[in-house]
């Protein structure tokens, strides 16, 4: 289904915000990304993600309370909707096919 397709990053980014759950924000998601991964994470290319899966309808997002802590801003805490678990879902799904479908003589090396 092309409605779920998923790029690696998307995938990284909606599951991460799963395990952050109530703690899904910009600062947080990173963190979590590259302390897991080892992988860096530029703060640009995880907003355009956020965006484009809450334009697609993946993520939802909704505004925190103001904190003296951060100058009176507020933290946009993100959301997995059904959508997203969906697409995730349909993700999991087509990778474990694709890795059952694989024979084991295709990963048997020399050296």
């Amino acid at each position: 289904m092309r409605e779920y397709q998923l790029g690696e990053f998307e995938e990284i980014v909606l599951l991460t915000v799963a395990i952050l759950y109530e703690d899904a924000y910009g600062v947080s998601i990173r963190h979590e990304i590259e302390s897991r991964l080892d992988r860096k994470v530029s703060v640009s290319a995880l907003q355009t993600a956020l965006r484009r899966m809450e334009k697609k309808g993946y993520l939802e997002s909704e505004f925190g309370e103001a904190t003296a802590i951060r100058g009176g801003k507020r933290k946009r805490f993100f959301r997995v909707t059904k959508l997203g678990k969906n697409a995730l879902d349909h993700a999991k799904t087509t990778r474990d096919l694709l890795w059952a479908a694989v024979p084991n003589v295709a990963f048997e090396f020399d050296k």
